[in-house]
């Protein structure tokens, strides 16, 4: 993982551990009862819903500021009402309980009035990345397709190409996202919901009191451990556990405060943390439509926002920036995130006089949540569920068993794959294709007929029921926020006419959180590859942070007995051997022959 250079840094100190409980839980204790005990005991009753809390805040916060977005501003009453709009609107179009809408929009104020609006149905949104395209925009949409369809405007070209080719159970229905700050032409088959949505009642809609909190709402798309987008169910009872467990327990928003964010609400960091921890207490959210290194601080000014959601690579961009006067003259106080690594943590808090970091540990399809809610350095803090770290073999992929063919729990100290208990008391949500769920699960772990949730994440065991994120395993890494699909990539690579074959894996760059994109190919005997052609058809196949980074031309690949392509010796040999490495450094650049030079900058200074 990182730069640990001695035993004190990652295991808990028991005088350290000792006296931040002591000083810190009495203030957390009010906190715990309010809102841990409702997290943890949430059940599938009519008692509450996400449509329920936004009504009870248009009356308890009526005029108050919702979402800020650019120069506008919605109270909670507005909230409510759009959202009522948008749940008359496809109940109009037909859309039932549990049906599925594919929501393709930019991130901006109306993903969430959709979302709302159809969680007041019961119904769906699939909440589709906005950076997808081509076949795996039609692959996330076919996941689970009941023909209803709204895109944003400025989304329309990308979704017109695979339009034609997706499964429309219903026909097609399309409407336009409004997006006031651009001017689009419509074509017939799409409706434009600004002519329409103010015809609609702004009233309550019916049907919310019988929504109840087991009801479905989202389905969020995770790369999984291998293969295409992985459909992840929501269900409301879990928004409604965020509200309580992060917004209550961990951040304690009041309604005066603003939470920035800054990232996709296709992201459960988003929807699932972000809106829920505002809504609990009345609090606002200032929203971006995409993260901006050079307008992240000014935007914290201007909408004087008090707290921030993040990623990893977002604290890590900021960091990496040039100092300037914004960097202190903001009022932000609290951090809520994932991937705050512990060589800047002490750092970024100092340089930007952050005081509370509240990291977590926590993924779309599992049953688990780790919160550092004593607010200590350099850990994802600990789980109320129940979790092990077993000892892995990062080699050969796999646990490692003990003489009777049960799975080995770490010592203090150690790292590990971590893995989650299924049972009736801790229940596995998983995704919506059952056979996925099966790649996910150990079965007789400790004991026979047990069975145990796979992370596929390295952690270390650092005493007192907490943990410090090591790294992810298996066939996904994590680039620019986003996680890759290293099958879904060499399946893009295969299709190419001059690849023989491919093979896809992240690597490790200095200063950089994640791994950036590599990958190895065979090109075809006597063919005269073309790199242009080849980085403009991936520009047409993949998300940008999707594309590999770096390129390696081999003469034949190492495979396994159940013919695999070995890795290993790959990943080892990384982009350091520069011989037919090629290099695309960034978004708008052109591969070009990785030189010595440019390595040696590389290692020492990052991309």
């Amino acid at each position: 993982m990182s730069n640990l250079n001695s035993e004190k840094e990652y295991r808990l100190n028991l005088f350290d551990f000792v006296s931040t409980a002591i000083r810190k839980l009495p203030q957390k204790i009010p906190n715990l009862i309010f809102g841990g005990i409702p997290a943890l005991t949430q059940k599938d009753t009519d008692e509450q819903s996400i449509g329920k809390v936004l009504e009870d805040n248009a009356i308890r916060f009526k005029h108050r500021p919702a979402i800020y977005f650019e120069d506008k501003v919605w109270s909670h009453l507005q909230f409510n009402e759009i959202s009522n709009q948008y749940a008359h609107l496809f109940h109009h179009f037909g859309v039932k309980k549990g049906q599925v809408v594919a929501v393709f929009l930019e991130n901006r104020p109306e993903v969430l009035f959709i979302v709302a609006g159809l969680s007041k149905i019961g119904a769906i949104a699939s909440l589709i990345n906005s950076n997808q395209k081509s076949q795996v925009l039609k692959h996330s949409i076919n996941q689970k397709n009941d023909g209803f369809y709204i895109i944003g405007n400025e989304l329309k070209d990308t979704f017109e190409e695979v339009k034609d080719s997706l499964v429309s159970v219903n026909g097609l229905h399309v409407c336009f996202g409004v997006d006031d700050n651009k001017k689009y032409s419509f074509s017939e088959d799409y409706i434009n919901v600004s002519k329409v949505l103010n015809k609609l009642p702004k009233s309550n809609f019916p049907g919310v009191q019988k929504i109840i909190s087991g009801t479905p709402f989202a389905f969020i798309f995770t790369s999984g451990t291998t293969g295409m987008p992985k459909a992840s169910i929501q269900i409301q009872r879990k928004w409604i556990s965020c509200m309580y467990w992060f917004g209550k327990v961990n951040l304690g928003l009041e309604k005066e405060d603003v939470i920035y964010i800054s990232i996709p609400f296709y992201h459960s960091n988003a929807l699932l943390i972000g809106w829920s921890s505002a809504a609990i207490s009345g609090a606002a959210m200032a929203i971006r439509r995409k993260f901006s290194v050079n307008e992240f601080w000014k935007d914290a000014i201007k909408y004087q926002a008090t707290a921030f959601i993040y990623i990893g690579d977002i604290c890590r961009y900021l960091f990496n920036a040039a100092p300037s006067p914004y960097d202190a003259g903001h009022q932000v106080k609290k951090i809520i995130g994932n991937g705050l690594r512990p060589d800047i943590w002490k750092q970024f808090k100092e340089r930007f006089g952050i005081e509370e970091v509240y990291e977590f540990y926590a993924s779309s399809e599992g049953n688990m949540t780790f919160t550092n809610t004593l607010n200590l350095d350099n850990t994802v803090g600990w789980c109320a569920t129940k979790y092990e770290i077993v000892e892995y073999d990062r080699e050969r992929g796999e646990p490692i068993l003990d003489k009777n063919g049960y799975l080995k729990k770490v010592k203090w100290g150690n790292v590990g794959l971590m893995i989650f208990e299924i049972s009736e008391k801790y229940p596995f949500p998983g995704y919506i294709n059952k056979e996925d769920n099966d790649k996910k699960i150990f079965h007789n772990v400790f004991q026979k007929g047990d069975m145990w949730f796979n992370t596929g994440d390295i952690m270390r065991n650092i005493g007192f029921l907490h943990a410090q994120f090591v790294d992810r395993e298996g066939d996904t890494f994590r680039w620019k926020g986003e996680n890759v699909s290293t099958a879904e990539v060499e399946e893009v690579l295969n299709a190419y006419p001059s690849i023989d074959c491919s093979t896809v894996f992240g690597v490790d760059i200095p200063h950089s959180d994640g791994k950036a994109g590599m990958a190895a190919i065979k090109i075809k005997e006597g063919d005269d590859f073309d790199w242009k052609d080849f980085d403009e058809y991936l520009q047409t196949q993949l998300p940008s942070y999707a594309i590999p980074v770096f390129v390696r031309l081999v003469n034949g690949f190492e495979y396994t007995s159940t013919y695999k392509i070995v890795k290993n010796s790959l990943k080892k040999d990384s982009f350091h051997i520069v011989d037919n490495v090629w290099l695309k450094k960034s978004k708008n650049s052109a591969y070009h022959s990785l030189t010595p030079l440019q390595l040696k900058k590389i290692l020492e200074e990052g991309l």
